[in-house]
């Protein structure tokens, strides 16, 4: 799969600006704040219907301007693919696929495949167990809809569980029938993302060991796994069990989205333990092993965004990372820096077509 061309309109920095690039490595460089990563961002956002830096539709658009569009025409399987995603202030954002209107922006994910590496993916090693759900929920997504719509159903029960607690406390009463119904709606739909998740880590961590061995040159040990609730007993057991918590706090304790992954270096929490170069190798081979198993699943090779990749990394493990394009099919590759020469010298040595964009 290919972007062969991007457009965009009051997006972010930009009034109007298009690319034209090329179908293996395309290079973003300038200097800071001249919006190398807000192009990045805008190949995202047609993958995703979203920007992965601000999901916030609003401060998306331009200061000062009442709309954005970007567009974006790819190769897909031997066939052309428009996208088009705009938005208005005060109005729903649209996207459009080939001049059809999506019914649900849940159809599109995964249609057009797409791995961001950024300095960013930091947040998945400091911050809540909720960024690191995002992840696995981001992975699996893009090769299973089934999986998106479970989630987004058993989002939604939760949400009505929780108001339901919520109304117990106010009204200091209790409808045991009402939460029978939803603690087994709860169960159904959290079993089936448990299972899925479960088997997605147990083909997912020798992918990402693999990419982290070969990233590392092996000089340590890491560890992926995955810690659920639901690996003690069942959900409705859970749910029935703790009923007395869930009341006293007003919010279901128990589920799918208490949800975590461990991340270790040998042996130890990578947060602590790990150093800023290491921490980064685990994040790239994260990213690696996502754009493995998406490609494995997807039969598409995904487009690969880079953004600072220099950042935190010497230039001896970005030219290891960006050899794997020269080494392996893997299809497009978009990467920015603030360093012209350094990118380019980089890219040379790999005897791929490429192009240069100086922003």
């Amino acid at each position: 799969m290919t972007l062969e061309n991007l457009s965009l309109l009051n997006y972010k920095n930009f009034e109007t600006v298009s690319f034209q690039f090329d179908s293996k490595i395309n290079c973003l460089v300038g200097n800071n704040g001249v919006g190398k990563t807000n192009v990045l961002d805008a190949i995202y956002h047609l993958s995703f219907g979203k920007s992965y830096f601000n999901p916030l539709t609003i401060q998306n658009i331009k200061h000062g301007e009442a709309f954005f569009v970007v567009e974006g025409n790819y190769t897909k399987k031997n066939r052309e693919e428009k996208i088009i995603i705009s938005a208005k202030r005060g109005q729903k954002k649209v996207i459009k696929r080939n001049g059809k209107l999506y019914a649900k922006f849940s159809e599109h994910i995964g249609f057009l495949p797409l791995v961001i590496i950024s300095p960013s993916d930091r947040d998945l090693i400091i911050e809540g167990s909720e960024t690191r759900r995002k992840f696995i929920n981001g992975v699996i997504s893009q090769g299973d809809s089934n999986y998106l719509q479970t989630l987004l159903n058993y989002n939604k029960v939760l949400t009505q569980r929780n108001s339901l607690l919520k109304y117990f406390a106010i009204n200091n009463t209790h409808n045991q029938e009402t939460l029978d119904i939803y603690n087994l709606q709860l169960h159904d739909l959290g079993t089936t993302i448990f299972e899925k998740r479960k088997k997605f880590l147990e083909e997912f961590m020798p992918i990402f060991l693999k990419r982290y061995q070969s990233i590392s040159n092996s000089k340590e040990s890491v560890m992926l796994s995955y810690k659920s609730q639901l690996n003690e007993n069942e959900l409705l057991v859970l749910l029935e069990e703790n009923a007395a918590k869930d009341k006293i706090t007003q919010y279901s304790n128990y589920g799918i989205h208490k949800d975590d992954l461990n991340f270790e270096i040998e042996e130890h929490p990578i947060k602590k333990f790990g150093s800023q170069g290491q921490q980064k190798s685990y994040l790239i081979a994260l990213k690696l092993a996502q754009f493995d198993f998406i490609k494995s699943h997807s039969k598409v090779n995904p487009i690969l965004l880079m953004d600072d990749i220099f950042d935190k990394l010497d230039e001896l493990r970005v030219a290891q990372i960006i050899s794997l394009v020269k080494n392996e099919d893997f299809g497009q590759l978009f990467i920015s820096d603030t360093h012209a020469d350094r990118t380019e010298n980089v890219i040379k040595k790999i005897h791929q077509s490429y192009k240069m964009f100086k922003l």
